[in-house]
């Protein structure tokens, strides 16, 4: 009876972790899909053309860069665990100090050679011209997603994932009305078109920003920045940097292989291609929740570590990996069931549905291993293990699923559906193997 009573707060704690965190995603995928309505609507095709050319780049950015952040959520839920308030915040100034440099850098960078990148991608004159601008503004508010990054990690470490869910809310309603009014010249503003969005969403990110860095410079759940704790020290930033940098690695070498795999689409049809679009969309929305159990699991396991409780760190990881694939069973019974229903949320394109059909049905399938892959990989990460996680993540791209995806897609002829077919081959092989890595402890060891 009491393992019963036990094991329900156990699920109750991954849960309120968990759910805040599954939220403030929902939040930032409305407001993707609120911003594509907006601008197809004022502005037109060419300027939703533009603004998605510039966000492919400022994504790939983000993937990589917000990973540096990994560390620091390990060492701060260790030390919370601890009870190491010193500690803690060291980790809290210095990985913010870190932000803030990277970001800074790649900020510039992105100004300068805008127009290079964007000249990346294969694309009229018409669409580069309002490309440039777009994302030379979204550019300049790169620094203030950094110091967000910086500040969400340490707060989950924490174990808050509420105050991140809140300014997200409050933020987004910022970018949504802000929108409005600087595409459409409402009011006494003028009107900007596709300019108008991205100022405006960069005013959000630097309010984004600034309310986080009030938040900690004020106190909240330990956390307390101060001047003092941004000094770099070499028993902090060490580990930190071991940490943070295996999972930017982690996180290269994944955009590098989603770039193969488009190359693999690109050589399909543009029905195929329009089809591998929205199936994208529909596979991110669905694993949104596992996300969050990947978060609370980072937390958790980071935190009991700190209290000498390896035992309660393994039941942690696992539980909240079974929580994850429960999650898939529930969403491969909805895609198999509900197939043509979702695709028509997405699009009335009846060729459209006929192709992406079959594609659903192994998307299916590969609902359960996907969620069980993405919540315990947080709980290694949580323990500190990101270079374990980054060395079985690549050797899974890089040795299975980039193979497969080319035999699949391309030499068998399978379309679309080759490449879930290979997603789905390499977690069967690879889940075991990241289980086996969880099952072992050697993550207790890691210093940190």
């Amino acid at each position: 009876m009491k393992d019963i009573i036990k094991n329900r707060k156990l699920i109750l704690s991954i849960f309120t972790l968990a759910l805040p965190a599954i939220i403030e995603m929902s939040l930032h995928t409305l407001l993707g899909i609120v911003d594509t309505i907006m601008i197809s609507r004022i502005i037109g095709l060419e300027g939703l053309s533009a603004a998605g050319f510039a966000n492919q780049l400022i994504f790939t950015v983000i993937f990589i860069f917000s990973s540096f952040n990994a560390g620091a959520t390990a060492m701060i839920s260790r030390s919370f665990g601890e009870k190491n308030m010193e500690k803690l915040n060291k980790v809290l100034g210095q990985n913010l100090f870190l932000n803030i440099i990277i970001g800074t850098v790649i900020t510039i960078l992105s100004i300068i050679f805008s127009p290079n990148l964007l000249r990346i991608f294969d694309i009229s004159e018409d669409v580069f011209q309002l490309a440039v601008p777009f994302f030379r503004i979204i550019a300049a508010g790169m620094i203030f997603m950094f110091i967000s990054f910086a500040a969400k990690a340490s707060l989950r470490g924490a174990s808050d994932t509420k105050t991140p869910m809140i300014i997200t809310s409050l933020v987004n309603l910022i970018n949504i009305i802000g929108n409005y009014v600087l595409m459409t010249g409402f009011w006494i503003f003028p009107e900007l078109g596709l300019n108008g969005a991205a100022i405006s969403t960069t005013f959000a990110r630097f309010i984004d920003a600034a309310l986080f860095l009030l938040i900690l410079l004020r106190g909240k759940g330990g956390l307390q920045l101060t001047l003092l704790n941004l000094k770099i020290t070499r028993e902090i930033f060490k580990p930190l940097w071991r940490l943070s940098s295996s999972a930017a690695i982690e996180q290269i070498l994944m955009q590098l292989s989603f770039l193969v795999s488009g190359i693999f689409i690109s050589q399909l049809d543009t029905l195929q291609e329009g089809s591998f679009r929205i199936l994208l969309n529909i596979e991110s929305i669905s694993f949104m929740p596992a996300i969050g159990f990947s978060i609370a699991a980072a937390s958790l396991v980071g935190k009991s570590l700190g209290e000498k409780d390896v035992k309660k760190s393994l039941h942690i990881g696992y539980t909240a990996s079974i929580l994850g694939a429960t999650w898939g069973v529930l969403m491969g019974i909805i895609f198999f069931t509900f197939p043509v229903f979702i695709l028509k949320f997405f699009t009335k394109d009846v060729t459209i549905i006929n192709t992406s059909l079959f594609t659903m049905y192994v998307m299916g399938l590969n609902q359960v291993p996907l969620a069980f892959w993405i919540v315990i990989s947080g709980a290694l990460r949580g323990a500190g293990d990101t270079r374990g996680v980054m060395i079985i993540s690549s050797l899974r791209l890089w040795l299975m699923f980039i193979p497969l995806c080319y035999l699949f897609t391309i030499q068998l002829n399978f379309g679309i559906a080759g490449l879930w077919f290979a997603e789905l081959s390499s977690f069967l092989v690879f889940n075991y193997i990241m289980h086996r890595r969880f099952k072992a402890k050697q993550w207790a060891k890691i210093a940190l």
